[in-house]
């Protein structure tokens, strides 16, 4: 007699979807979420009898064991037991059993084998049933990504678009971003970004068996979405020089990029820079369940010598040198943040947690950053796992400014210990607006208690030898930092000083603006202007100069004056590079030794309209018309858009633009038919080589056909 044997599973997809929230995933296994039962239906050669039970056997990775536990052996019961593999027996009709399998809520995430055998039958008899795909869950209370808000898991988990926010602080500019963690073949990617990295590499057993914790897969990943330790997916460039590969501007979503590095073998994909980095992680981290969200910080410091001071060295006209500066402050700089309880660091510390994947500075010998607890970071806790130093100056910095004489002597230039760290954005839950988590990093800037948490963990990071001479910081080249004039304000000038826009940055068009200086003295001042404009990367790196010029200027006891600053389009247009960015620079040298250095960064504006002329169905076609608009003063040739939306079209259109005279308005249409429901995000880019991309964005909602 062959005995009992299961010959067919109904793996009930639509069910399980629909309970794990995972019905979105088009892959080919059952997905589902852990700590959180599952139905299968098992149809039987012939019914079961009351001796006999079904004894499953759950195995993931390489070698998998119950002592790594990357294997579980289970047999179906009455009852659900708490921290185990369970089956339970729900119903049998004739050879037909209805069995609920329910994972332990810290299980291993990733692919697992399942197979079953009757109790009755011999070990060897198990029958392989197939595979299914076990993810994080932040619906489960148990599970250490457990996050409480509906709203906010919609929004962290479920949302396969996004916003980023880019451009300098006094004018932030949203950038719509495709995460696309449903589309075809992402999740069995982002499972195989898991098992290329160096630790599965070398140990895939215990490699495996650690993919329980949050906090070890998402430094993994931190590591792997940069290739430079690892092949990892991306590779950085920040030289505005793209040869053989993709501007990091014209990307518009993570799928392109993924698929590029799957399908060529892991070969890293060129080029990214910091928002594409972090679009590439938010999609991995949502896809393996962890709610995770893009976050940008508008001059954001990246203190290289770890003293959580950002050193800069100018000349006299206010240019950054540059082999003299290791330290930098960015525009902005963008990353992500993952919801998950830290139970390496205590209950305090559990919440939202800093990633970044930009390759900046190495992490235990590794380009990876994060997790850091948001909270540590506030209460200058620097001293706890992973890179709280790096995070802590990225957003709290003071910025010091240094006037490099001839003579290599340096002199301290007023500098204003405000400047880092400003407008930390991240997109609102359920709306494209723009929501300021300043306040989630740092105290009020300024206020005693800000202050207070700075010095604490400048004493965290340099502890003071007991003899009470005075900690030095080695700075490479052989400057150094006295730990006391990090803490010490300099004095503040005569005078002030700010850079006033008088008509509105236009890319195409002359910048008109004003350096308004004012005495604050009640005697008469003179004071020499030296004024340098730069065109700049969004780390502020100089590309070419396009400004240099002096005044001397005479104010009277408390007079405001207006210097005019002109940069005609010809002035800048050669050497403008895709950020579209200049710095302004006036070094101001009062006669009697006060100097005050005032910078402006300036981007430069384009715009794009997007309308979708009617109701927007699944399967019906729709037609959006997109308004473009030649910014330049002379005719462009070869413009095209790019088009790209999960859910609204299958993969990218480009639409050739006919030629624009200058400053031309042309309306453009094509028609899209939406396959998904729900708010989706259509991204539309204007390329050009004359120009860099002008980039738009729009929330359509798709009803399902009635």
């Amino acid at each position: 007699m062959a005995g009992i044997r299961v010959t067919e599973v109904d793996w009930q997809w639509l069910r399980n979807g629909a309970a794990h929230h995972t019905q979105e995933y088009p892959s080919p296994e059952l997905v589902v979420r852990r700590g959180q039962m599952f139905t299968l239906v098992l149809e039987l050669n012939c019914p079961l009898d009351n001796r006999e039970t079904l004894i499953f056997t759950v195995e993931t990775g390489p070698q998998a064991s119950e002592a790594l536990h990357s294997k579980a052996v289970f047999q179906t019961t009455e009852l659900e037991v708490g921290d185990a593999w369970t089956a339970v027996k729900e119903a049998q009709m004739e050879n037909t059993v209805t069995v609920s399998l329910t994972s332990p809520p810290d299980a291993i995430i990733g692919r697992y084998q399942l197979s079953a055998r009757v109790s009755s039958r011999r070990k060897h008899s198990n029958r392989k049933l197939g595979e299914f795909v076990l993810l994080f869950n932040p619906w489960c209370p148990e599970d250490d990504v457990f996050l409480a808000s509906e709203e906010e898991r919609q929004e962290y988990v479920l949302n396969d678009n996004g916003i980023i926010f880019r451009g300098v602080e006094k004018h932030i500019q949203a950038q719509g971003w495709n995460f696309g963690q449903f589309e075809e073949d992402i999740l069995n990617i982002c499972l195989s970004i898991l098992d290329r990295s160096p630790s599965h590499q070398d140990n895939p057993a215990t490699d495996v068996s650690c993919r329980h914790d949050p906090i070890y897969v998402t430094r993994i990943i931190s590591a792997m979405v940069n290739s430079n330790n690892d092949r990892g997916v991306v590779q950085g460039q920040w030289q505005g020089k793209y040869g053989g590969g993709t501007s990091p501007l014209h990307w518009r979503g993570s799928v392109a990029i993924l698929q590029k590095w799957f399908k060529g073998r892991f070969k890293p994909v060129k080029y990214g820079q910091c928002w594409v980095f972090a679009g590439v992680m938010c999609t991995v981290l949502r896809c393996l369940g962890i709610a995770t969200r893009v976050v940008s910080n508008f001059n954001s410091a990246h203190d290289t010598d770890r003293n959580l001071s950002v050193d800069k060295y100018v000349d006299s006209f206010g240019r950054t040198l540059e082999d003299l500066t290791e330290d930098s402050m960015w525009n902005f700089h963008v990353w992500n943040e993952s919801w998950f309880a830290r139970q390496d660091l205590g209950p305090s510390y559990n919440g939202w947690q800093v990633l970044d994947a930009t390759p900046q500075e190495e992490s235990e010998g590794i380009f990876r950053c994060g997790p850091a607890s948001v909270t540590a970071i506030r209460e200058g806790d620097v001293h706890l796992a992973h890179d709280g130093p790096f995070v802590f100056a990225e957003v709290n910095a003071d910025y010091v400014t240094w006037l490099w004489n001839e003579d290599e002597s340096r002199e301290r230039v007023y500098s204003d210990t405000k400047k880092v760290g400003r407008c930390i954005s991240t997109k609102a839950v359920g709306s494209d607006s723009r929501v300021d988590i300043t306040g989630l990093y740092k105290y009020p800037e300024g206020s005693r208690k800000e202050r207070q948490v700075y010095r604490k963990a400048v004493r965290k990071l340099f502890s003071v030898e007991a003899s009470g001479r005075r900690a030095r910081v080695r700075r490479i080249g052989g400057r150094g930092v006295w730990r006391d004039d990090l803490l010490e304000p300099t004095t503040k000038p005569s005078i002030t000083g700010k850079f006033k826009v008088l008509e509105p940055p236009v890319l195409g068009h002359d910048l008109k603006l004003a350096l308004c200086l004012t005495n604050l003295t009640s005697r008469a001042q003179r004071i020499r202007v030296n004024l340098s404009g730069a065109t700049i990367l969004y780390t502020r790196r100089p590309v070419a100069e396009i400004l240099h010029e002096s005044h001397t200027v005479r104010l009277g006891p408390e007079e405001e004056k207006k210097i005019p600053v002109k940069i005609s389009y010809s002035q800048y247009k050669e050497d403008l590079t895709e950020d579209k960015k200049i710095l302004l620079a006036a070094m101001c040298l009062v006669t009697k030794g006060d100097k005050l250095l005032v910078e402006k960064d300036i981007t430069l504006e384009d715009f794009i309209t997007i309308k979708v002329l009617g109701p927007a169905m699944v399967g019906v076609a729709v037609v959006v018309e997109v308004m473009v608009v030649n910014p330049l003063l002379e005719r462009v040739e070869d413009c095209m858009l790019m088009v790209e939306g999960s859910g609204l079209l299958q993969g990218q259109l480009s639409i050739d633009v006919r030629s624009l005279e200058p400053q031309e308005r042309a309306l453009v249409q094509f028609s899209i038919t939406p396959s998904k429901s729900g708010p989706r995000q259509l991204q539309v880019d204007l390329v050009s080589s004359h120009f860099s991309d002008i980039k738009g964005f729009v929330i359509i909602h798709v009803a399902t056909a009635k």
